[in-house]
């Protein structure tokens, strides 16, 4: 049996029914994106009649083929096929063959064909954990190694160290940083004296604001922000630097031309922090004081003299001292962490960022880490 489909603008659909299962279509004319959309309508009303077994589809006679057809031709046998029915091609000619293969619409239609990608095992995600646990220790000592014995190089043989590469850091880590140290410094000393006179007001001890906030900006807050700041500021752009010039392979370049990068690179970054945090450390401090200097003259109606004489009651020069000494440690640690993830960069500006990322957050953690080590230990020395 015989019936003609209902001409489509461009092609034509011939089907013959052998057998209730067995539909035999025979396409000709021109199927494009314009008629794509009518004629899947077309096909699909044709074969939604109920159960068909077997589907021949004849392209003999099709005339313009493009890749929205095949898409229309691959989802109506895809779809025929999940109800079970089987769809066979006919005459198809070498060119439209062409574009069945190179587009590969079955298998991108297809949801059997899809890979199913499986998340990593609970095993497999501990074992990748504690390989790289295993892969940065080992790296981090041996980098320590190379700082170390490039660090006592500098000290033996300081002409050998590049001290215009370090002058230019010292001018990017202290010189520029040190607006943002001094306004930082200053909110925090007022902030400090401010909280401090709200419970001392009352029992009449407002002249021991001094002691606090002289005793809180030296030993604690002084380093403690400061480091905060150069770690925001210098140590992720030690890290961006050298993750760059890993990225471009200017360290590989360096090491072909026997130069030993941690030399090279890394000491003139140490030795700038070395001298400069300590010395935003200390301007920290007296522009702290001063914060809290400008509460107790304006609010508590202190005067200049007394409370600088308070403060200097309060303080001791092992109270500078450990300020001092955990900045050198904060200066080496902020330096030593950004050089160090710079070198771990790997992959592109992805690596840059992720290392940059990296260097700001481990920086900011060991620097409260140590000083909290650091607190413990000065409270059982005794000067």
């Amino acid at each position: 049996m015989m019936k003609q489909a209902k001409v489509g603008p461009g092609y034509h659909i011939a089907v013959e029914k052998k057998g209730a299962e067995h539909w035999h279509l025979k396409l000709s004319g021109s199927v494009s994106s314009a008629n794509s959309s009518r004629f899947l309508t077309d096909l699909t009303n044709y074969l939604s009649g109920g159960p068909v077994r077997d589907v021949t589809l004849d392209l003999g006679e099709i005339s313009y083929f493009d890749s929205t057809a095949a898409a229309v031709i691959a989802q109506t046998r895809l779809r025929l096929e999940k109800q079970g029915s089987h769809v066979r091609l006919i005459n198809v000619k070498p060119e439209i063959q062409g574009l069945f293969e190179i587009l590969n619409l079955e298998s991108l239609l297809s949801e059997r064909d899809r890979l199913i990608e499986k998340g990593p095992s609970l095993i497999a995600l501990l074992g990748g954990a504690s390989l790289n646990f295993i892969n940065d220790t080992r790296f981090t000592f041996a980098y320590l190694g190379d700082v170390t014995l490039a660090l006592g190089y500098a000290f033996r043989y300081p002409n050998k160290v590049r001290w215009n590469d370090a002058f230019l850091y010292m001018e990017r880590t202290g010189i520029e940083a040190i607006p943002i140290v001094l306004l930082i410094s200053f909110l925090m000393g007022f902030i400090m004296a401010f909280q401090a006179a709200v419970q001392l007001r009352q029992f009449g001890a407002d002249i021991f604001v001094a002691n606090l906030v002289g005793l809180s900006i030296v030993r604690e807050l002084g380093p403690l922000m400061t480091a905060i700041i150069v770690a925001g500021r210098s140590g992720t752009a030690f890290a961006a630097e050298i993750g760059t010039m890993k990225v471009s392979e200017e360290i590989d370049a360096l090491k072909v031309m026997g130069l030993e990068p941690t030399r090279f690179l890394i000491i003139p970054k140490v030795l700038a922090a070395l001298i400069t945090v300590p010395t935003l450390t200390l301007m920290s401090d007296v522009v702290g004081i001063f914060g809290g200097l400008v509460v107790g003259v304006v609010f508590l109606d202190l005067t200049p003299w007394g409370y600088i004489l308070q403060t200097q009651r309060a303080l001791n020069i092992f109270d500078v001292f450990s300020g001092y000494f955990k900045s050198m440690v904060f200066a080496l640690l902020i330096s030593g962490v950004g050089c160090m993830r710079g070198l771990q960069v790997e992959g592109g500006a992805q690596g840059v960022g992720r290392s940059t990322t990296s260097a700001a957050v481990s920086g900011i953690f060991l620097i409260i880490l140590y000083d909290a080590l650091f607190t413990l230990m000065f409270n059982y020395v005794k000067w």
